[in-house]
């Protein structure tokens, strides 16, 4: 009961940082139809051409800039991704929304998330039902990225050092960090019925 109770008052504590963190960064979630591997397939050319025409847009924005340029681009980002859609020779539909959406902790080459709501630009393929790609597209990380550049990216784009830290495992333990958050995210969700 007490390691609960411990855990539950780190996670609130970092619940806070993730919450810092969510308000700078923004994610790329695409969904593909299926599971099938022509589905799967067909997901990561759409997201090679919805990533090349946002980065155009956001090049020397920062993070509400960013929030502005999606906006304003979302049709395009959508034709851009009907487009590549229907070039390989399918014809699902394609959404794209960009708005709140949850995350699981997700471990990327040279830094992870931890779990929570963050803002993303997603793109859904046909039915949405297939496994699904993230990354990080402001700043922009989704591109490989060695640690260094990945650094000096969340630094320029307005991060904290902590934040910085606690993305790049600088402190080291920030798996622990965000299964603690992720525990906290569990009991806020499970309290907001009773509230």
């Amino acid at each position: 009961m007490l390691a609960v109770a411990a855990a539950a008052l780190l996670g609130a504590r970092l619940g806070k940082e993730q919450d810092g963190l969510a308000e700078k960064v923004i994610r790329l979630h695409v969904v593909a139809n299926s599971d099938s591997e022509e589905d799967q397939a067909l997901k990561l050319k759409v997201r090679d051409a919805v990533l090349e025409e946002g980065s155009l847009r956001l090049t020397g924005l920062d993070r509400d800039q960013a929030v502005g340029a999606l906006t304003e681009a979302l049709p395009e980002l959508g034709r851009v991704a009907a487009n590549t859609v229907a070039a390989e020779g399918y014809d699902y539909p394609v959404r794209v929304t960009l708005g709140p959406d949850q995350f699981p902790t997700k471990e990327y080459a040279d830094f992870a998330l931890p779990a929570g709501e963050y803002t993303a630009l997603r793109v859904e393929l046909g039915q949405g039902q297939g496994q699904n790609w993230w990354c990080v597209v402001f700043p922009p990380l989704c591109l490989d990225a060695v640690s260094e550049r990945t650094e000096e990216t969340l630094a320029q784009s307005g991060l904290t050092h902590s934040q910085v830290a606690l993305v790049t495992g600088e402190t080291e333990g920030y798996v622990v960090k965000f299964k603690a958050i992720e525990l906290w995210e569990t009991l806020k969700e499970a309290v907001k019925p009773l509230l």
